[in-house]
């Protein structure tokens, strides 16, 4: 079975804590893949899936002037640990509803929420985002400051359901829930939704 990833996301990363040393994570293993018999695929630029019902970004454009990444994140290349703040392995699914638009499934969201709605509208050339549901990663010092301009973003992109999750924070979800009542959701472990063609 076909497995299409980044060339990236095989690298070795870590958090350097300050005050608390380097942090390592773990490591996507091909072979383990391939040992349950994925073929591994590399590859930058956007796929498509299910018979091209499912899009999967590829690396996304960072295009805003806030969302800059993630701070203290190295990656090994060529034998040291070099700074990776933008994690360019990340990516999200895109789903075009019929008569509804975009509906963007984020991971993490280290690239940016807004860069990854905003690269996903692209894409497809689509200019209705749906939904964006999954992290968008505004937690902490380090993201606290470019939550208003999120928040502004998504005010005029007027999506109709923004469901963050995990990695958001709680200062951000207010401001998003206070900004966009209509569209913010609040999401929880279980929680499933139902988004169907109008």
């Amino acid at each position: 079975m076909p497995l299409t990833v980044h060339p990236l996301v095989f690298s070795r990363r870590r958090f350097v804590v300050p005050d608390q040393g380097p942090w390592e994570l773990p490591t996507l293993s091909r072979s383990a893949l391939q040992a349950e018999g994925f073929e591994v695929i590399e590859r930058r630029q956007p796929s498509l899936l299910l018979d091209g019902c499912l899009l999967i970004t590829g690396e996304i454009d960072r295009t805003t002037e806030f969302e800059k990444g993630l701070p203290n994140h190295e990656a090994w290349r060529d034998g040291r640990w070099e700074p990776d703040p933008l994690i360019l392995d990340e990516q999200s699914l895109v789903v075009d509803v019929r008569g509804r638009g975009l509906v963007v499934v984020t991971g993490c969201g280290h690239a940016g929420a807004v860069n990854i709605a905003r690269h996903a509208l692209r894409l497809t050339g689509t200019e209705h985002l749906h939904a964006l549901l999954g992290g968008f990663h505004l937690t902490g010092p380090a993201f606290e400051p470019i939550i208003e301009p999120t928040v502004a973003a998504f005010a005029d992109m007027a999506p109709d359901l923004l469901v963050p999750a995990h990695c958001t924070g709680w200062r951000a979800q207010h401001r998003l829930a206070a900004a966009l009542p209509e569209a913010f959701v609040p999401n929880a472990v279980g929680t499933s939704f139902t988004l169907a063609a109008a």
